[in-house]
Parts: C-alpha cells; sequence; structure tokens
C-alpha cells in the first residue's frame, strides 16, 4: 500500500474513533493516545516497527476530532441545578432552555472557523514567523506566565455578599469563593512541584506524569457533579438553522483565533486560559460569539500545539499531544510537516460532518436514558484507563486531585484555578527559583 493511501487510511480511522470517544463526557483524547503510544511500544517489543504514516496522521485525526467535537457532552451532560441557571456557562443555558443542538452546533461552526484559520493562515505563515517570534519572547516567557497568573487570580469574582446583614458576615460571604480560587489555584501548584520533582509514577509511564491528576481535577468532579445533580435534561428541540451570520462568525473567528494561538503558543497555558484571556482583551457579551469563540480556541488550541511540533526549524513542544508524541517521534523535514497538514485538513472536514449525526444520537440517548446513568458509566471507564496507564498509585494521585478538583465545585470559583498544577512549579522553574521552593519543601 502507498504511502497517500496508509495516510488517508489512517486519519480516517483516528478521527471517526475520536469523534465517537469525544461523546463520552470526562474523556480525554489524551488519555487514549497514550494507550496508543504504550502500545506502539509493545509492538516494538516483538519487531514490529510500524511507519510514521501509520500513525502520526491517525494522532493528528484523534485530536482534530476530539477537540472539533467534546463539545458534544460539555453541553448537551452538564445539566446545572436550577438554582444556579443563571450563573452557569452560555453552553449549558442553552441545554436548559431546550437548545442543547443548537449550542452545539454552533460550537461545530466555530471549529470549522478555526480550521480554516489554521490551514489558510496560520500553516502557511508559521515556519516564516514563529521561529522570530520564539527567539524575541523566549527570555520574557517566565515573566508573561507570572503575568497570566496575576490576570488568573485577579479577575476571580465575589460571588456572595451581595444579600443578607452588612457586616462583616457579608464580607466573608464575598470573600469566600475568592478565598477558594486562591486556595484551589496553591493546592495544585503543591501537588504540581511534588509531581514535578519526586512523582510516584514509574519512569515508563513518564509521558503520562500528570494524566491522573488531570483527571482528578477536572474530569471525576465533572462526572460526580452530573451524577449528584438535582437537575433534569428537558425536552431538547432539533433547530433546522442557526442564528449566526457572517458578523458573528467573524467575531467568533477573531476573539476565538487570538485565545487559541496564544494558548499554543506560550508554554503551560491552556485552551481555558487563552479563552479567559481573549474574551476581556476582545470583551466579548454576546451569547453566541462566546460559545462560537470556544469551538474557534479549542480547535486552534489542541491542534494548533500539536501542529507546530512540525513546523520545520521550530522545534516547539506545546501541548499534551506534542509531548506524548515527542518520546516517539521527532520532525525530520517539510515533508512530516505536509502530512500533518493534510491529515487535520481531512479530519476537520470528517469530524464536522459527524457533529449533526451524533449530536442528534446523544439526545436521543438522554431521551432514553437518565444522564446520572451515562456519567457513571463514563466515570467507571476513565477509572479504568487511569489504572490500566499509570496503576494503583495513578488511582490515588487521581483521588488527591479530584479533592482539589471539588474545591470550585463546592465554593463556586472558577475551575480554571486547578491549572496552578501546571502554572506555579513551570513559572518558579522560569523564574529559577522553582529548584529552590522544592528543596524547601523537601522535594530535592
Amino acid at each position: 500500500m502507498s504511502a497517500f493511501f496508509i495516510v488517508l487510511a489512517s486519519t480516517l480511522v483516528g478521527t471517526v474513533l475520536s469523534c465517537v470517544l469525544a461523546c463520552l463526557p470526562g474523556l480525554h483524547v489524551y488519555n487514549i493516545m497514550g494507550l496508543l503510544v504504550m502500545f506502539i511500544y509493545l509492538l516494538a517489543d516483538y519487531q514490529i516497527i510500524l511507519p510514521p504514516e501509520a500513525y502520526l496522521p491517525f494522532m493528528a485525526g484523534m485530536i482534530v476530532g476530539w477537540s472539533m467535537l467534546n463539545t458534544i457532552p460539555a453541553v448537551l451532560l452538564g445539566a446545572p441545578d436550577e438554582s444556579a441557571i443563571f450563573t452557569v456557562l452560555p453552553g449549558q443555558k442553552y441545554l436548559m432552555f431546550g437548545r442543547g443542538f443548537e449550542g452545539t452546533m454552533m460550537t461545530g461552526v466555530g471549529g470549522l472557523a478555526g480550521l480554516f484559520i489554521l490551514i489558510f493562515i496560520m500553516a502557511p505563515l508559521a515556519p516564516i514567523l514563529l521561529p522570530l517570534l520564539q527567539s524575541v519572547l523566549r527570555p520574557y516567557m517566565g515573566a508573561i506566565i507570572w503575568v497570566i497568573i496575576t490576570f488568573i487570580i485577579m479577575s476571580e469574582w465575589p460571588k456572595g455578599g451581595n444579600t443578607g446583614p452588612a457586616g462583616f458576615a457579608k464580607f466573608l460571604d464575598a470573600w469566600k469563593s475568592l478565598a477558594a480560587g486562591i486556595f484551589t489555584f496553591l493546592l495544585a501548584g503543591f501537588m504540581g512541584f511534588i509531581l514535578l520533582y519526586r512523582s510516584p509514577i514509574s519512569t515508563e509511564m513518564a509521558f503520562q506524569n500528570i494524566m491522573p491528576a488531570f483527571v482528578g481535577l477536572f474530569a471525576i468532579p465533572w462526572c460526580l457533579l452530573n451524577i449528584l445533580s438535582a437537575a433534569d435534561v428537558p425536552e431538547q428541540h432539533i433547530a433546522d438553522s442557526l442564528d449566526v451570520d457572517a458578523a458573528t462568525i467573524l467575531r467568533s473567528a477573531a476573539s476565538g483565533g487570538l485565545g487559541g494561538s496564544f494558548a499554543a503558543f506560550f508554554p503551560v497555558v491552556t485552551g481555558g486560559v487563552g479563552g479567559l484571556l481573549a474574551g476581556h482583551a476582545t470583551a466579548q457579551r454576546d451569547e453566541r460569539v462566546f460559545i462560537m469563540s470556544q469551538g474557534v480556541s479549542k480547535l486552534i488550541y489542541y491542534t494548533g500545539a500539536f501542529m507546530f511540533f512540525f513546523v520545520p526549524g521550530l522545534g516547539l513542544t506545546r501541548g499534551g499531544g506534542a509531548w506524548i508524541m515527542k518520546g516517539l517521534y521527532t520532525p525530520q523535514t517539510s515533508y512530516d510537516y505536509l502530512m500533518i497538514l493534510g491529515s487535520i485538513a481531512i479530519a476537520g472536514g470528517i469530524s464536522y460532518l459527524m457533529m449533526e449525526p451524533l449530536t442528534r444520537g446523544v439526545i436521543v440517548l438522554i431521551r432514553k436514558f437518565n444522564y446520572r446513568h451515562i456519567s457513571l458509566i463514563a466515570l467507571g471507564i476513565i477509572v479504568l484507563l487511569v489504572f490500566l496507564v499509570t496503576s494503583w498509585i495513578g488511582l490515588f494521585i487521581m483521588l488527591v486531585g479530584t479533592g482539589i478538583g471539588l474545591l470550585p465545585v463546592l465554593f463556586a470559583s472558577r475551575r480554571l484555578n486547578c491549572l496552578g498544577i501546571l502554572l506555579l512549579p513551570i513559572a518558579c522553574n522560569m523564574s529559577g527559583f522553582g529548584p529552590t521552593i522544592a528543596a524547601w519543601l523537601h522535594l530535592v
């Protein structure tokens, strides 16, 4: 079989697989990629060597498909309690008003806009501009990360203190969520120092060192919240068209493209952080723009970070997908870059076409089955994956992360504060005093 058909087949299989897996709440594509890398290493032990054309497009298809469709469970399987209906994200509001289909498909349109930006704007310019940009900003990366940390903490706002008697009790009520957010950030940062300097994960699984912690911080609390929620999902209306126009798409592309590009280029900055910064920078208030910009930002962040790994002359490793692949393969020539771009373009088209039928399928599923039961099954799958990759010690790390990840849920602070697990230790290391702090903590 020629290389062309191997690349095409690998892209198709990876995209379709990830699109289906993206419909499971809490399941992350990096967890599956970690298992696939383990499988490739296992084949190598038996002298079965797969060509790069077999697994690189497969991985690209998985990332594109997941980043395009993982909004389906985020919108359709994340029903809030009735008392929180006016404090939740716009996607959840759409769900509770019976418009979950529209909210999901809007993110798909945003993902398609992100794919256009990535292929037709960023890809041609990346080999020219990114090496120059990297050389200029490299000395200031540590300072930039500290500015981002400061903004994340300062932009947390009080969730209480609006009612009740004036005085110290009202002050404490207002500061409850703020203090919980700062405490969450510091606890997650402490956990990050431990995993960075004295990780209990075996060296063979070092490329999945942070995986059980992230599952505990983000995926498990979400599944538990779905399982324990008292809310019921209302009947969902299948719309024939979307309430968007060219101006809305352009505004979404500008906001989401800025956030996704920022997150894909800077170290330890995720799509959520990039979206937060871009949302404040562009001052978008339209809920449609917010929903669509998240689709743009998410696709550019995950797919762009993976694409940058293959840019000739750049040598940039950003995002979990690139770090997982780094130990397996080192890009050699422009051939690798063009192959990945082709795979991304094909995967983007396929995943967008799969979005509508899969969204309809999940809506039918939640009509027939309680979404709490679906979340319970997803929780079991996630825990099993953590055990298969990192064994019992990974489950322990996951439980610790779950305890930290539940703090924002219980005290109505932002879950973004859990990213202190990456931001705090990396910022300290880039500033030169990370080892000193690790010594104070008796980690070295």
